[in-house]
């Protein structure tokens, strides 16, 4: 099942060919070659990329033209990777952040 919309009321009809695979968090995903990952992730229902590092709160797409950082990624080893912007690829590996360990220290406070 795709999300995508195939035939649009002025941009006409999308190009489809070819398709790729690729992972994201272990699982097989179909994209359009060179779509941006985040429009293959959502276009295949996918709408949470990471976690906060520290609330682990669920982060997506927000911007979507690279200035927020909200969609980063890890693509093939490549952390901090934005979605929005880089091609999906066939065989491409892309995980997600999860929330950290250890709590985000804020080295602004004076802890002295």
């Amino acid at each position: 099942m795709t999300e995508r919309i195939l035939d649009h009321s002025v941009l006409g009809k999308l190009d489809t060919s070819p398709k790729v695979s690729f992972l994201f968090n272990g699982k097989e995903y179909e994209g359009i070659e060179n779509e941006p990952i985040a429009a293959a992730l959502l276009a295949n229902g996918v709408r949470t990329l990471r976690r906060h590092e520290e609330s682990g709160s669920p982060r997506g797409i927000y911007c979507n033209i690279g200035h927020c950082f909200e969609c980063r990624v890890t693509v093939d080893g490549v952390q901090g990777m934005r979605a929005c912007l880089t091609p999906v690829k066939d065989g491409m590996v892309v995980t997600g952040g999860g929330q950290l360990d250890a709590p985000v220290r804020d080295w602004r406070k004076n802890n002295g």
